[in-house]
């Protein structure tokens, strides 16, 4: 059963790692929670394999500081959404 952990860390790293992903990228990609990816991560990878937890950690801190501009980005899209949704609704009103 460690083992199957230790493979999930290192599987999660290397996803985070070569596709740049967010905690809930690869959580969505692993089917597991994004807690447990952070987890993973955040404690477990430093003990396991620290090159690879040094490069985790970077893209982290980023997307940790990018995280509010994501955040503004999906409000306008689902605000852009609504507005051509209810555009489309009103176009067949004479």
């Amino acid at each position: 059963m460690k083992e199957d952990i230790e493979k999930r860390v290192i599987l999660a790293a290397e996803i985070m790692i070569k596709y740049n992903a967010t905690v809930r990228k690869v959580a969505r990609i692993l089917g597991v929670s994004k807690s447990t990816i952070h987890n993973d991560l955040t404690e477990r990878l430093l003990y396991i394999d620290k090159v690879l937890y040094r490069q985790v950690r970077a893209i982290l801190e980023r997307n940790k500081q990018e995280r509010h501009i994501r955040g503004g980005l999906a409000t306008k899209r689902k605000y852009l959404i609504k507005k051509s949704q209810l555009l489309s609704k009103n176009s067949g009103i004479i």
